[in-house]
C-alpha cells in the first residue's frame, strides 16, 4: 500500500485555506467527481466497481468515503491524537474504517483501476473534537485525474456523506445495496441510510448491485423537461462508459400508450442531436414502478429521475424512482 509514502500537507493560515478551498471548488466545477460510499459490507462495494466502471475517463475523479461515528473505538483505547493521527497517515494501525478504505483500493488494483505510482498526498483535518478527525490520501495522475480516500468522522453515516458532499462538490454519489429497505411510512421518521441519501441529496445517487453480467442503460422517461435532461446526462454517461441504451416510457392505461411512444421518439430524437445511439425502445402499461422494475431489471443499469418532486414531497408521499430503487434487480440511478 502506497500511503505510508504519501506526502503530509504542511500547515496554512486560515484565510490561505480558504482562498485555496474557493480556488479548489471553482476547478472541481469542470470536472465530474464521483463519491462512492462503503461501509465493510460487501454490497457496499459495488459502489466502489461501478465508480470505477464510470470513471475511467481523465476528467472524472473518484472519491471513497468511509464514515466513522465520532471518537468510535478509540477513546476507551486511550489513543492519543498525535498517534492516532500518525498511524492513520502510516496505514500501519487498523483503525475504524482503514481496513474499509483499504480493501477498496485492492478492488480498484483488482480491475485494472490502480492509482500506484500516481503523486499521492495525505492531508487531516480537526473536527468534532474527536482523536482521529479527518483524513484523507489523494492520489494524483499526470493527466489530471484522481483517487481518494476519505476517512470521515460525523454524527452518523448520512449526515457524513451529505456533509461531503458540502465539501464537493460531486456530481454523483454511489451507495451499495441496505441490507434491507425501510417501508415509506417508517422510513418518513427512522429511514436508513440509503433512502436519506436517495431523499435529501443535491445530486445524481446511485444504488449499486452487482451487475457485472448485465450490460445497457435502461433510461426511463416521462416526457417532462426535467426528464429530458435526465435522458441527456444518463446518455451522456452511458456514451462514454460503451453501454447500449435502451429509452422506456409508461403508459398507465392503453389510452396513454400513443402519448408514451411520443415521449420515447422525443428521447430518441434528443440523443441523436447529440449523436448518441439509442439501442432499443420499449413500451410499458400500467403501474410505472412495477413496469420499470420488470422490464429493467435484466439491465445493467436503471435511470429514472425525481427532481420534479420537492424533498418534502419525496420524504412524504415517496417516488417511483424510489419504489424502483427498492424493488428492482440491478443498479439504480436517481438523476437531478
Amino acid at each position: 500500500m502506497a500511503l505510508g509514502r504519501a506526502r503530509k500537507s504542511n500547515g496554512r493560515s486560515v484565510e490561505e485555506a480558504r482562498r485555496e478551498a474557493e480556488k479548489l471548488r471553482e476547478e472541481r466545477r469542470n470536472r465530474f467527481r464521483i463519491l462512492a460510499c462503503v461501509d465493510g459490507s460487501d454490497a457496499s462495494y459495488e459502489a466502489v466497481r461501478m465508480a470505477a466502471r464510470l470513471g475511467g475517463r481523465q476528467e472524472v475523479d473518484i472519491i471513497i468515503l468511509y464514515v466513522r461515528a465520532i471518537d468510535q473505538g478509540l477513546r476507551s483505547g486511550g489513543l492519543q491524537v498525535r498517534v492516532a493521527r500518525e498511524n492513520m497517515l502510516e496505514w500501519g494501525l487498523d483503525l475504524p474504517g482503514i481496513k474499509y478504505l483499504d480493501y477498496a483500493i485492492r478492488i480498484l488494483n483488482d480491475i485494472g483501476f490502480s492509482p500506484d505510482g500516481w503523486e499521492a498526498e495525505a492531508s487531516h483535518t480537526d473536527t468534532w473534537n474527536d482523536p482521529v478527525g479527518d483524513n484523507k490520501v489523494e492520489y494524483r495522475h499526470a493527466d489530471g485525474r484522481s483517487v481518494v480516500l476519505k476517512l470521515k468522522t460525523a454524527p452518523d453515516v448520512a449526515a457524513g456523506i451529505l456533509d461531503q458532499y458540502e465539501l464537493g462538490p460531486y456530481n454523483l454519489i454511489i451507495l451499495g445495496e441496505p441490507s434491507r429497505w425501510r417501508g415509506e411510512l417508517r422510513s418518513v421518521f427512522d429511514a436508513g441510510v440509503d433512502q436519506k441519501i436517495m431523499t435529501l441529496a443535491p445530486c445524481s445517487v446511485m444504488i449499486a448491485r452487482a451487475s457485472e453480467r448485465k450490460k445497457g442503460f435502461f433510461i426511463c422517461t416521462d416526457g417532462s423537461d426535467m426528464a429530458t435532461d435526465s435522458v441527456k446526462q444518463a446518455g451522456v454517461l452511458a456514451h462514454f462508459a460503451g453501454e447500449p441504451i435502451t429509452i422506456f416510457s409508461v403508459a398507465r392505461t392503453k389510452k396513454e400508450k400513443g402519448l408514451a411512444e411520443e415521449h420515447v421518439a422525443n428521447a430518441v430524437a434528443t440523443l441523436k442531436s447529440m449523436k448518441i445511439k439509442v439501442e432499443a425502445t420499449k413500451i410499458g402499461t400500467g403501474d410505472p414502478a412495477e413496469q420499470i422494475i420488470r422490464h429493467g431489471s435484466s439491465s445493467r443499469l436503471i435511470v429514472c429521475t425525481s427532481q420534479h418532486l420537492t424533498k418534502l414531497q419525496r420524504l412524504f408521499h415517496g417516488s417511483v424512482t424510489n419504489a424502483v430503487a427498492r424493488g428492482a434487480r440491478t443498479s439504480v440511478l436517481n438523476v437531478r
